[in-house]
């Protein structure tokens, strides 16, 4: 009668079970893609905000300069500061607009790459539990066969 030797055995059945790391490296993968495009997407709305800052303080300043000009009649400063005060409302009104369409363009953009990292994520999450699933019913097999040998 021979004795089983349960440490091969083990070593064996261990030895069958390899950790693949290709899916996690795939999710490193994707996760950095997702970083990258997020970061392109901050950072052009930065962009365009900044045009938007620096154009209104130009035209501020513009205007401010119209109102402060020497006038000929006294009315005409009242009128020029009415005028300022129009303008500057205007101003902001288009401005304050311009950054919310700055915003909505983020939301949308932000929305689109959640859901199409999520979905990514979700294929590769499927991929790798299928992988891991064959690669462990491949192992039990070979482990069984192992066993099986080792006990006649």
């Amino acid at each position: 009668m021979q004795s089983t030797d349960y440490t091969k055995m083990m070593k064996d059945m261990m030895g069958a079970f390899p950790m693949d790391t290709s899916a996690m490296q795939e999710a490193f993968k994707t996760q950095a893609a997702l970083t990258e495009r997020m970061s392109k997407v901050v950072l052009e709305a930065a962009e365009k905000s900044t045009e938007v800052s620096t154009k209104w303080t130009k035209d501020t300043l513009a205007k401010v300069g119209e109102m402060s000009t020497a006038k000929a009649e006294p009315a005409d400063y009242s009128k020029s500061m009415t005028d300022f005060a129009s303008s500057s409302a205007e101003m902001a009104a288009e401005n304050m607009a311009a950054f919310a369409e700055i915003a909505k363009k983020v939301q949308m953009e932000t929305v689109e790459l959640l859901m199409a990292a999520g979905k990514d994520m979700s294929e590769d999450a499927s991929a790798a539990v299928k992988k891991a699933t064959d690669d462990m019913n491949a192992a039990a097999k070979k482990a069984t066969a192992t066993a099986g040998a080792a006990k006649k």
